[in-house]
């Protein structure tokens, strides 16, 4: 793997970084506030093709590749971790099934809305009692003529409040386990049937909605099925693959604004009449957390990598993944505590990046659950 970024992906890595430094960076703090989703920040990033980074031209994205996504994805989440999520649903979650599943009629209707900015999309697989089990599905999708009768409750769909378009995970049967699950891309804005529940009240990526999506006898027509019937557990499963890369990354940036706060206060602070930056323990924490952020961002640039040349990456994005968000915990926490007392407060964005920072272990696959994907991948090369 040559780790030299090719002059398109310096050029976008940097126009990225450049928008999130100047546009989004500045409002972070007024949107963790309002929690104020930032549409006038995704229209913008949709204009750029960051929405749908390695979607088509075609189909509205930038046409690119996932090493490009991951370091615009750390450049957005280190200036504001809840604009990274949205755009990380936006890539891989919804992006992802629809750009590898669906046919050409189903990505000029569905996926070039959302790639090109003009509109969000969710990814509807989490339920009250299939989280980490996803295939205890229990939202219904009955075919009846030319059309599915789709009945459920999904929770915790991060967009679910302001998207458009959805890929839902349903099953035909319950009794068939995962081979009963199937994939239904919805629109949102005109099926009857649907209406947004709960919209939960989080710790943290306050600007990003997470909410409750109800179906009650929806129709979904046969022609939004996502390949075919017995196929979705699979697609659901590379789609999680896919997203992991995205919350690792968003996990990184989060981490890397952690350390980059936490740095310039400690040159600034005085103690015992010098700058804490001079003290070895502030060095020390200084020093662990470049070190694992640095560790981080390799592991999903490897992850990347393997997408992109189509090699298998299951285990290499559960790692990037995993390890992001744990040091990215880590980061935030020594973050504070370089801090102190002002660490604790409102005033400085380090207990944000705190609350923000806890969420990346437990979406897309607890950490849990990736050392269970690690371990079975591991096990299966012996």
């Amino acid at each position: 793997m040559n780790f030299a970024l090719t002059d398109e992906q310096q050029m976008v890595k940097d126009m990225v970084t450049k928008f999130a430094e100047a546009e989004i960076k500045p409002i972070a703090a007024e949107l963790d506030h309002t929690h104020r989703h930032p549409e006038e920040i995704c229209r913008k990033l949709g204009a750029m093709g960051i929405m749908g980074v390695s979607t088509p031209v075609e189909y509205g994205g930038a046409g690119m590749d996932t090493v490009t996504y991951v370091h615009c994805m750390i450049a957005i989440s280190k200036a504001c971790a809840s604009t990274g999520v949205i755009v990380s649903v936006n890539n891989s979650l919804y992006g992802y099934p629809l750009n590898t599943y669906g046919t050409h009629e189903q990505k000029l209707q569905f996926l070039a809305p959302v790639a090109g900015g003009k509109a969000e999309g969710c990814y509807g697989l989490t339920e009250a009692s299939a989280g980490s089990d996803a295939a205890a599905l229990k939202c219904r999708a009955e075919l009846k003529g030319d059309k599915y009768i789709v009945n459920g409750t999904k929770t915790f769909i991060t967009n679910g409040n302001v998207a458009s378009y959805c890929v839902l995970a349903a099953t035909t049967d319950p009794s068939k386990g995962y081979k009963g699950v199937i994939n239904l891309v919805v629109d949102l804005k005109n099926t009857k049937g649907f209406s947004v529940g709960k919209i939960e009240e989080k710790m943290g990526i306050l600007a990003s909605g997470t909410s409750e999506l109800v179906f009650e006898d929806a129709e979904v027509p046969v022609a939004n099925l996502l390949g075919k019937e017995g196929q979705g557990f699979k697609q659901m499963l590379s789609s999680l693959d896919a997203g992991r890369i995205g919350i690792g990354s968003q996990a990184c940036g989060i981490g890397k604004a952690a350390l980059e706060d936490a740095l310039n206060y400690a040159k600034e602070r005085v103690q015992f009449g010098k700058p804490i930056a001079t003290f070895q323990a502030i060095q020390f924490k200084l020093a662990d957390m470049a070190t694992e952020l640095d560790a981080a961002e390799l592991l999903l640039l490897r992850a990347a990598w393997l997408e992109d040349n189509h090699l298998d990456f299951e285990k290499e994005s559960a790692m990037a993944k995993m390890y992001a968000s744990d040091v990215a915990m880590q980061a935030a926490i020594e973050g504070v505590q370089i801090f102190g007392g002002y660490g604790y407060c409102k005033e400085y964005p380090a207990e944000r990046h705190m609350r923000d920072a806890k969420i990346c272990q437990i979406y897309e696959g607890t950490n849990e659950i990736q050392r269970v994907v690690i371990a079975r991948k591991l096990l299966e090369m012996r």
